[in-house]
């Protein structure tokens, strides 16, 4: 299996590494074009960012964006509609509340109760990471999201749950076979 993904950041495409690694370790990634931060520029390069990706044989493609301070619900949509009726089938769109590392965060116990438990934990998660401009720590950040307790995440986060819950029916579409996390203890 070949996946294929669009995302804005180092974490987040260390977040995908992580699922990858949990999920699905064998699959090969491949990643599509950097998105734009005008909605104008991401609707142009969604569609090119799907023909690009099944022409480098993915066989799932996954955009994962941030709501930043927008409804994530809002945010889905749009994004959703921005994908080509051809790839929707082999689409999966996630959108984090705020960012991605909230999803990261969204255990209170999982990394540092104290430290993390804020409105927008993105700073205090890369100092405490020790992340730089030369430096983004993907792969300690996929070894986080690989041994995370993914049933937390989905009480705390519906973002994720949803993100989760999407994920869990696309690779069953694709024959996979993706643990009921939600059911795991």
């Amino acid at each position: 299996m070949t996946i294929g993904y669009s995302v804005e950041g180092s974490t987040d495409r260390a977040f995908v590494n992580g699922l990858r690694q949990r999920w699905c370790p064998n699959a090969q990634m491949v990643e599509g074009s950097f998105r734009g931060t005008t909605g104008l520029s991401r609707r142009r390069e969604m569609p090119k960012i799907c023909a690009e990706l099944r022409y480098k044989n993915a066989d799932v493609i996954v955009f994962l964006t941030d709501a930043n301070d927008r409804d994530w619900r809002q945010v889905k949509r749009e994004e959703q509609g921005r994908i080509p009726p051809e790839y929707r089938d082999i689409s999966l769109v996630g959108v984090a509340d705020r960012n991605i590392v909230c999803w990261i965060a969204a255990d209170p116990v999982y990394l540092s109760p104290e430290d993390l438990q804020v409105a927008d934990p993105e700073g205090i998660f890369e100092r405490a990471m020790g992340i730089t401009t030369f430096d983004k720590k993907e792969s300690e950040i996929a070894t986080i999201v690989r041994g995370a307790p993914l049933r937390n995440w989905i009480a705390q986060s519906e973002s994720f749950a949803d993100f989760y819950d999407d994920a869990r029916a696309l690779s069953q579409r694709q024959g996979c076979s993706m643990p009921n996390e939600r059911e795991r203890t």
